[in-house]
């Protein structure tokens, strides 16, 4: 049975990602910056028909809870197939309502504890856990890893005059954020090139959950575009961008 890794997985596109694969044979580890949240998802998992899932804490902007979480999944497998580096921040708060606390995003105005914030989750948690758990990947026969983007971090439409988002707001902290770790897939994708990697950036579009204040598409369709890229087979691409909601056709976006 192959095993997949997921951050942030007690909610969201992370839960959503989770079911697919397990719906697809797989027994996955839910990755909770909280434990206990990521126990009672287990609970409604298992009472759901889930039976092959486990909680496993992790902060990822935390270098001793990533280690840890690396000793703890290690002791239940010697193989992981699938590492999903969903866990991530947009920089913006909420109140206790669930209302948007103004916090700048602009490129002028953004704050250096903003930026240093979003990144510490976005870029540099995913370099934690990837650096992690590779040695667990390396014993996989068809290791995958999966980037969770955004198309704001794609250069190639954010300054496009004629992309339908242009006039939107430029998220300079998330947008930089995401960009940073398009290249940093770029070049893990070019180190691993001669291996059976695939390592991948994938938008799941714009989506239901807290991050968009639930606005957008349904959470089950976010979840299915990020397993299909788990699941791609070794003919397969890797160090690519993608994004069906933007390019339904080959879902391959300009980074």
């Amino acid at each position: 049975m192959k095993s997949a890794f997921i951050t942030g997985a007690n909610k969201g596109i992370g839960l959503a990602t989770a079911k697919q694969l397990l719906q697809k044979g797989f027994y996955v580890y839910i990755g909770s910056r909280n434990l206990e949240n990521g126990l009672q998802v287990i609970e409604k998992l298992k009472a759901q028909g889930y039976s092959n899932v486990e909680a496993i804490q992790i902060d990822v902007t935390d270098n001793n809870s990533v280690k840890n979480a690396r000793v703890e999944l290690g002791k239940r497998i010697g193989i992981l197939d699938v590492l999903i580096n969903n866990a991530g921040i947009s920089g913006v708060k909420f109140d206790q309502n669930g209302n948007y606390i103004p916090q700048t995003w602009t490129a002028t105005e953004a704050t250096i504890d903003t930026f240093k914030e979003v990144y510490d989750t976005n870029v540099y948690g995913v370099v934690r856990v990837t650096q992690a758990f590779l040695d667990l990947l390396k014993k996989s026969a068809e290791p995958r890893i999966v980037m969770v983007s955004s198309t704001v971090g794609s250069l190639t439409l954010q300054s496009d005059p004629n992309w339908q988002a242009y006039s939107y707001g430029k998220f300079a902290v998330y947008g930089s954020s995401k960009s940073a770790l398009n290249m940093y897939t770029v070049h893990l994708a070019y180190e691993l090139r001669d291996t059976p990697f695939k390592v991948n950036m994938v938008d799941p579009g714009y989506t239901k959950t807290d991050f968009t204040n639930y606005n957008g598409g349904e959470v089950e369709e976010a979840g299915k575009r990020i397993a299909k890229y788990a699941l791609i087979d070794e003919n397969s691409v890797t160090g690519r961008f993608f994004s069906e909601e933007t390019n339904p056709e080959t879902g391959e976006i300009g980074w």
